[in-house]
């Protein structure tokens, strides 16, 4: 009886024997070497709805910020009805402004000012107030005081005493010589006045931060007195300028 020939269990392809896949499968042999791993890509156009909905929202709210603070900027000025304080020079009084020959500055000033609050709800509350006074044409320090703290209530009219000195003071060559020619003038020395603090106002229970407050008065003509004699200025000329800013919310007075 002639022996059979199995079929081997390898089936050869092209002469070569087959070899049987792993057991499991890679994800190479699943899906493809070559196959790019797949990524879930964002909803973009779900973040920039976001994001403009944020951008919107925000400048809302900005805006209702603003207008309500210009509604109450708009009530208290209809409240209050705020104006600044005025200052004028009342009397101007020099006992002594010698300059030596060796430029020496003496001084002896009395200066009188009032002070005016218009305000009917206003309170102002100032600083000690410097005081320097100086030649209005070429802008010479002849002497400085001081004014203390004061407070300016509603309606008020205050009036302020100062003594500006000087003693001794040694000027340059080129100041002294230009304070002579102004000494010497027929028409009296020009004078300017500086007072310079800080202020801070009270509006029924609202009280702003302090703020700078420079005051400015020009048109002053001094004669400069001889021997013990006082001579008095004339001030009917003078005008002083209130530089102040005071802010209230987003509203400036």
């Amino acid at each position: 009886m002639a022996d059979r020939v199995h079929p081997s269990t390898k089936p050869t392809t092209n002469g070569t024997a087959a070899t049987n896949p792993s057991f499991p499968a890679t994800k190479a042999q699943l899906y493809g070497a070559t196959r790019p791993t797949y990524r879930p890509q964002a909803n973009r156009k779900r973040s920039r709805g976001c994001c403009c909905a944020c951008v919107l929202w925000t400048t809302v709210v900005i805006f209702i910020l603003v207008v309500l603070a210009a509604i109450a900027g708009a009530i208290i000025y209809v409240l209050y009805r705020p104006h600044r304080p005025s200052f004028d020079v009342s009397g101007l009084k020099i006992s002594s402004l010698n300059l030596t020959s060796t430029s020496h500055l003496t001084t002896n000033i009395n200066l009188n000012i009032t002070a005016r609050n218009p305000n009917r709800k206003l309170v102002y509350t100032y600083n000690p107030i410097t005081i320097s006074v100086t030649t209005e044409k070429d802008g010479i320090v002849v002497g400085s005081g001081l004014l203390p703290s004061f407070v300016h209530g509603t309606k008020n009219t205050t009036f302020l005493r100062a003594a500006i000195t000087s003693s001794g003071v040694q000027l340059d060559d080129v100041s002294a010589g230009k304070l002579k020619a102004d000494l010497k003038s027929k028409n009296g020395v020009a004078l300017k006045l500086e007072l310079e603090t800080k202020v801070k106002v009270k509006m029924g229970g609202i009280k702003t931060p302090k703020a700078r407050i420079r005051v400015t008065c020009q048109g002053i003509k001094a004669a400069v007195p001889s021997g013990n004699k006082t001579t008095t200025a004339s001030v009917s000329n003078a005008k002083c300028k209130v530089d102040m800013r005071i802010k209230i919310w987003k509203w400036t007075f």
